[in-house]
């Protein structure tokens, strides 16, 4: 019963964080830009460490079951 939310919680954050690290993978890769009105290394290298923080999150919500 307990485990319930720790397992909502580590997908959520599992799926916001693969689907972030795509998503500006799939951007970079055709050159368009990650954010607007930003430079483009400092959008994609903060998009990327924020999407390996919420991966990293998320496996440790899973491992907290």
């Amino acid at each position: 019963m307990e485990s319930g939310p720790a397992i909502f919680a580590g997908t959520a954050f599992a799926l916001f964080g693969v689907a972030l690290l795509l998503w500006t993978g799939a951007r970079v890769l055709h050159r368009a830009p990650v954010a607007h009105g930003v430079n483009p290394a400092t959008a994609a290298t903060l998009a990327t460490i924020f999407g390996a923080v919420f991966l990293v999150l998320g496996v440790w919500c899973f491992s907290r079951v």
